[in-house]
């Protein structure tokens, strides 16, 4: 079932315990379209905002006890969407989430789906689906239980192996 946008962004509100993402892109449009990404390409400091209603609603959330967590696949050499979000990570990170990254090589030796989607309390999957542009376009939410199965040992799997941000840093080799 397709779900308008607003209903998805209200489903962060209503997490109870946990939110994963899966971030597979190579870039998402709606980034390059920010004045962050704009500064970050022409090689300034982003200027993240740490008190932005965003920043705000996650502090709040996390200082509850909920946890918001993400795995990014990260090309080997990264895109510029993908330098922008790890630099994009340490805001992320200011404001309580957890954010691994997996090399893209290591994603498809596990197996992990192309699929970009957020899944909330191990019980509901909000597939994103992009167009050839990169846009976001519609938010698929579904319920099946075998699919949701499936979400939880793709996120349990990706989380083990994925390296946390800081450490990965290390790893990533210097812009070109």
């Amino acid at each position: 079932m397709l779900i308008s946008f607003e209903e998805f962004d209200g489903m962060f509100g209503n997490v109870e315990h946990t939110a994963f993402r899966l971030e597979t892109r190579r870039r998402y449009r709606s980034d390059e379209q920010t004045e962050t990404y704009r500064r970050f390409a022409a090689g300034k400091a982003p200027g993240w905002e740490l008190e932005d209603p965003w920043c705000l609603s996650r502090r709040e959330q996390v200082a509850r006890g909920k946890r918001f967590e993400r795995v990014r696949i990260m090309d080997n050499p990264p895109t510029p969407g993908q330098r922008y979000l790890l630099d994009n990570a340490e805001r992320n990170c200011a404001v309580g989430e957890d954010i691994r990254y997996l090399w893209r090589a290591d994603a498809a030796r596990m197996g992990l789906p192309d699929e970009d989607a957020w899944l909330f309390d191990s019980r509901v999957i909000a597939l994103l689906h992009f167009d050839a542009d990169d846009d976001l376009t519609d938010v698929e939410l579904i319920t099946d239980p075998d699919q949701v199965a499936r979400a939880c040992r793709i996120r349990d799997s990706a989380w083990q192996f994925a390296t946390p941000y800081r450490a990965f840093l290390t790893e990533v080799p210097a812009d070109v």
